[in-house]
């Protein structure tokens, strides 16, 4: 008898389970072995370098070896930027474990607070979590052994031998060769710095700014073996540092010593360069700072004094300077004028000024009949008042924007200032006022809207001197760097670079002759500091910064600036120098400054040629060489406007 499917279920017989369910349950149970063993093989075979490499990171350690930055020499090799030995401290943020307990005694450890560190790592967060935060830089011989001592109670925390920058002391060529500092957030945002990590120190201002990327060389590293409390145990391997490339600069030492010596006391600066290539010198600011102060770590105390300091220490004056030029650009005119046909013609009487468009413009002399002869060591105003007149301000703005004026010169240092050429497209396009006829007056004498820079007039009077051939500054060595990053550094820096202007023969030693005048005639501005036996020539500048009323004030800020440019010799000139006194009131005072750098890098060339002859062709040596005197101090102060 066949039994139905309720009499099985009766008798305790299994139902039979459908196909379709069967072949569903048995497809699930194969997927899910497939997809265990896919994720098997992607652990033990795709993933297996991985994984392998993040178990040796748990016992080998990557320390980086910090390159040390390129060392800067003067022209002729003597040191002038070194680097020292140093050890920092960093935190290994991946073995900090408990930082409520640990910070208070790192802390108390390193002289540091807790608020401190917090900060230093919450500017870190964006960071790699296995990048070491550099936590206290150039730490002293109790702060190494505190580390050393507390390796098993704090394995966060890691030493690193580094090279830091040692700076001549006093702020001797401060601004031209900066200074260091760690890399800000600002700068990590530029494209200039798309390579940089927060840590890494860079250039900050001058030299060290703008050729960074040579000085700073590329970091190596070592593979350490570490336990579990972050000890190391042993090492595997290295890969060298590659040292930053040294810098020969332009600057003379002695020339640079001369300068400082000059400017010590004062406020203002001094830039000396050689016209034929464009070589600086020397380049002083003053007041100065020390850079020292900034390579490691910035005291609050020295920030505040040099932030609360109104004569800004920071401030490069040589390049960053913009003030009226005074009776310096008065060389500038007679250069325009003669070009223009003009000056050479011009016979004015000057009886202590003249006037313009209804308003009388002073000159502090009656100098009587004035020509282009004896304007220029006179820097008789009045002279000038009316040869600008004749002019016209375009007129004088397009020659002094040819030399310079107005425009950067492109010296590789960081910011300089462009400076001021007024014209009537200037005025509209910064004013939207029309020029009108009696600003050009002032203008002719170096006041006014013109404001110029120390490096700027230096570039255009010795331009002028040099036959209208005006070089690009600078102060590295052009074959010190690699042609593409010379290209970089130009385009940088862009400025009027090399260029000549027309200047005829006539012209030229019309104005070198009496620019000579302006030091060796009695009549000259600037002839209590003559070099004898020296062919030195130049033009001072009183630049007043307040009005003439004002000017009797004992207030400093209300004492004119005093400007000199001198060389020597008088046509194409071997050395350029100007010097801007600020409130040093009458122009020959600078003079008398720059006598004294332009007497030493005399006697330094006299010395060597004397040398040279010495040693090739000493029968034809004189018995005796003349020698340069200092400049006499006692003469009467002629008058200097």
């Amino acid at each position: 008898m066949e039994l139905t499917p309720q009499t099985e279920l009766a008798l305790g017989k299994p139902e039979k389970l459908p196909m379709g369910k069967l072949h569903i349950a048995q497809y699930l149970v194969a997927a899910v072995l497939v997809i265990l063993s896919i994720g098997l093989w992607r652990l033990e075979v795709v993933g297996a370098e991985n994984f392998r490499a993040l178990a040796e990171a748990n016992r080998i350690r990557k320390i980086p070896v910090l390159a040390p930055r390129g060392r800067l020499f003067d022209r002729e090799g003597r040191l002038l930027v070194d680097n020292y030995p140093s050890v920092s401290c960093y935190l290994l943020r991946e073995q900090l474990k408990d930082a409520g307990g640990d910070l208070p005694m790192i802390a108390s450890g390193l002289h540091m607070t807790v608020e401190q560190i917090e900060a230093t790592i919450k500017r870190y967060q964006a960071s790699p979590k296995y990048q070491p935060i550099p936590l206290k830089q150039d730490i002293t011989p109790d702060e190494q052994a505190f580390i050393e001592a507390h390796r098993n109670e704090l394995p966060e925390l890691e030493t690193l031998e580094e090279q830091r920058r040692v700076y001549p002391r006093d702020g001797f060529a401060a601004h031209l060769i900066g200074y260091v500092g760690e890399i800000s957030e600002e700068d990590l945002n530029k494209e200039k710095y798309a390579f940089y990590q927060p840590g890494d120190v860079v250039g900050k201002s001058g030299v060290e700014a703008t050729y960074d990327a040579l000085l700073r060389g590329v970091d190596g590293s070592r593979d350490v073996i570490v336990n579990s409390h972050g000890k190391e145990i042993g090492h595997l391997g290295q890969t060298l540092a590659q040292p930053g490339q040294d810098l020969k600069l332009t600057i003379d030492l002695d020339v640079q010593m001369a300068a400082e010596k000059a400017m010590e006391g004062k406020t203002g600066a001094v830039i000396a360069m050689d016209p034929h290539t464009g070589e600086i010198l020397a380049l002083v600011s003053r007041p100065t700072f020390d850079p020292n102060q900034f390579s490691v770590r910035l005291t609050k105390s020295y920030w505040n004094e040099i932030l609360d300091n109104p004569d800004h220490p920071l401030l490069n004056k040589a390049i960053q300077a913009q003030l009226a030029p005074g009776s310096t650009f008065k060389i500038i005119m007679s250069y325009a004028g003669l070009q223009e046909g003009i000056a050479q013609l011009m016979h004015i009487p000057c009886n202590h000024g003249a006037t313009f468009y209804g308003h009388h413009f002073s000159c502090d002399r009656n100098h009587g009949m004035v020509t282009i002869d004896n304007a220029i060591p006179y820097s008789c105003d009045t002279f000038y008042y009316t040869l600008a007149d004749r002019l016209g301000i375009d007129t004088i703005a397009r020659y002094a924007t040819s030399v310079g004026i107005g425009q950067k010169t492109g010296i590789d240092l960081p910011d300089e200032a462009s400076g001021i050429m007024p014209s009537t497209a200037w005025k509209m396009k910064n004013y939207h006022e029309k020029w009108y006829a009696g600003e050009t007056i002032s203008v002719g004498i170096g006041q006014g809207a013109v404001a110029a820079s120390p490096i700027q007039l230096a570039r255009a009077l010795s331009g002028i001197a040099s036959g209208g051939i005006l070089r690009r500054p600078h102060v590295v060595f052009p074959n010190e760097v690699p042609p593409n990053e010379l290209e970089a550094i130009h385009e940088t820096f862009p400025g009027s670079g090399e260029k000549t202007v027309p200047l005829s023969t006539q012209n030229w030693e019309i104005i070198t002759d009496a620019m000579y005048s302006v030091t060796s005639a009695p009549i000259g501005t600037a002839y209590p500091a003559r070099l004898e036996g020296i062919d030195f020539a130049g033009k001072t500048g009183t630049a007043d910064v307040v009005s003439e009323r004002d000017r009797s004030s004992k207030n400093k800020a209300t004492i004119p600036n005093a400007w000199f440019v001198g060389m020597t010799p008088r046509r194409n000139p071997d050395i350029v120098v100007a010097v801007l006194w600020e409130h040093g009131y009458w122009g020959n005072n600078s003079a008398r400054l720059a006598s004294g750098i332009i007497n030493a890098f005399v006697t330094k060339q006299r010395k060597r040629e004397n040398n040279i002859r010495i040693a090739e062709t000493p029968a034809t040596l004189p018995a005796t060489a003349q020698s340069a005197t200092a400049p006499n101090a006692s003469a009467a102060k002629p008058a200097e406007n």
